[in-house]
């Protein structure tokens, strides 16, 4: 239409708030609008510039994708301007919806539509393996697995595959083979969890029995073996409290501790008489003390009543 190049013009030459200009020598501008398909600021990829457009869409809060498309008629309607259809979770069912709905829409739209489809569903298998790390390592956070450990899981992964399905060939082969009555009575050297499956598969679709007489008696036979099991082992493990000591113990403990209290009394007393001793000393030294210096001055007194009584002689 006219009007989406006369927007164009506007939005490439003057100002579109969705631009993101850098500076590469390519000078290669993005475009911010979430219905932008390619994320490049072009003739093309612009949901503003283009009446008939469409694009895949994630759910916020959902794993959903959504397909939404643009046309003429709806231009005079804002609020259903995009038709939104949800596509399946299946890639290959996703694809083919795309096909049908953009069947004559311009190959262009058509192309990137589907590559964001298939980034999208590789982004929610990374999230989903993630999330899976999250539960098995039990954090919230975890690092970027190294290369050589995602390969590693792929391998682990592409094994366990390969074993799922040699079990259910084998399952297939074994109940062919039953079928023909290749084996006869013979037993068979097969897991017992494949000859079970094996077994119901059979009596699911008609051709075996159940035998309810064998059934009960390896039902009693288990039953009375998980009796014997229980008996030997209430027989073998007995469980005793730590209350239940013998009297020659208890006996014991107390007159290690008396003799523990004995000795403490005796340190006591000991350590109280040692107190008075010294005590009794200190008090003796200070009466020797005041004895002594008693002594020199009775002499000194004695001395001068001598002399008193020599100046009175003469």
């Amino acid at each position: 239409m006219a009007s989406d190049e006369i927007i164009w013009q506007i939005i490439n030459q003057q100002f579109c708030a969705f631009k993101l200009k850098t500076r590469t020598p390519k000078e290669q501008n993005f475009c911010r609008n979430e219905y932008n398909v390619t994320g490049f600021c072009n003739r093309q990829s612009c949901p503003l510039a283009n009446s008939r457009y469409a694009t895949v869409r994630q759910h916020p809060t959902k794993q959903t994708l959504y397909l939404y498309m643009k046309t003429v008629e709806r231009a005079h309607l804002p609020s259903k301007m995009w038709e939104r259809i949800k596509l399946s979770n299946n890639y290959s069912k996703a694809l083919e919806q795309i096909d049908e709905r953009l069947i004559y829409w311009p190959k262009f739209l058509l192309h990137k539509c589907k590559q964001r489809l298939t980034r999208l569903t590789q982004v929610q298998i990374r999230m989903r393996r993630i999330a899976a790390e999250e539960e098995r390592l039990g954090e919230k956070l975890v690092p970027k697995l190294a290369p050589k450990i995602r390969h590693r899981e792929r391998a682990r992964e592409r094994k366990a595959e390969a074993a799922a399905k040699l079990e259910r060939t084998i399952e297939r082969e074994l109940l062919e083979r039953l079928r023909q009555g290749a084996y006869g009575e013979q037993p068979l050297n097969v897991s017992e969890a494949i000859w079970k499956k094996v077994l119901n598969a059979m009596e699911r679709e008609g051709n075996g029995l159940r035998d309810e007489d064998m059934d009960e008696g390896i039902d009693s036979e288990e039953e009375e073996e998980l009796d014997s099991e229980a008996e030997d082992g209430e027989k073998a493990v007995e469980y005793v409290s730590d209350l239940d000591e013998s009297e020659a113990e208890l006996a014991e403990l107390q007159d290690w501790l008396e003799s523990e209290d004995e000795d403490e009394v005796e340190v006591e007393e000991d350590s109280d008489e040692e107190e008075t001793e010294k005590q009794s000393s200190k008090r003796k030294r200070g009466r020797a003390i005041k004895m002594q210096n008693k002594r020199p001055r009775q002499t000194e007194r004695e001395k001068e009543k001598l002399t008193l009584t020599n100046d009175l002689a003469w």
